[in-house]
């Protein structure tokens, strides 16, 4: 085992922060385990979210070899295909962490059981499930995607969003619809509103003002 630096100390550290942190926000899903490759038959020094059946004290990968015996291996290999020892499939991330002369001295690695977030996606896939007859509805108001895209049309064009508009502007827009037949439809004014973040008596103000 070789003699760690106390700078390499400090580092692996901070890293055991970086990997708590890491496996804290991602739990279920992602085990994180950092290594420290100046000691590869017992490299792993921490290990968060345990889903591989691993310990702190087990020896490093292939990867962490080989990046011990040659320190031009890519430093960041993200989203490899991998499997754990149980044959679940895993989605990978080795990050390999260099001190100040360019060589490894530790790795932190990502890895996303497959098998959980395929379970989720079948059970959203059928919770969304629309079975039965094919029947024409829709909770939207007939003609209010056409109203939105006009008026995200006329936002973009002063390079704003509709919500951003200025006063002027809103009532301009206002104008133009009314002019154009648009505020005669059906709920309309609910859509307009709606969609510039306004109350609908400001809408029909804004439409008064010619």
């Amino acid at each position: 085992m070789a003699r760690r630096t106390p700078e390499q100390r400090a580092l692996l550290e901070q890293l055991k922060h970086v990997a708590r942190g890491l496996g804290e926000t991602f739990a279920p899903f992602c085990e994180v385990v950092l290594h420290d490759l100046s000691s590869p038959k017992n490299s792993i020094v921490a290990i968060e979210n345990n889903l591989s059946g691993r310990d702190v004290g087990d020896p490093t990968t292939e990867l962490g070899l080989a990046r011990i015996a040659d320190s031009s291996v890519q430093q960041v290999i993200a989203n490899y295909a991998n499997r754990f020892a149980d044959g679940r499939p895993v989605k990978s991330t080795s990050i390999g962490i260099k001190d100040a002369n360019g060589a490894y001295v530790a790795a932190l690695c990502l890895n996303i059981d497959l098998s959980l977030l395929h379970g989720l996606q079948h059970a959203l896939a059928r919770f969304g499930n629309v079975q039965g007859a094919a029947i024409a509805e829709s909770l939207d108001p007939a003609n209010a995607d056409a109203i939105r895209t006009r008026i995200d049309g006329f936002a973009a064009r002063r390079a704003t969003t509709p919500r951003h508009l200025k006063t002027q502007d809103r009532r301009e827009l206002v104008r133009e619809l009314k002019a154009a037949g648009v505020m005669d439809l059906r709920r309309s004014a609910d859509i307009v509103a709606q969609h510039l973040g306004v109350s609908r008596a400001t809408v029909y103000s804004d439409a008064k003002q010619t």
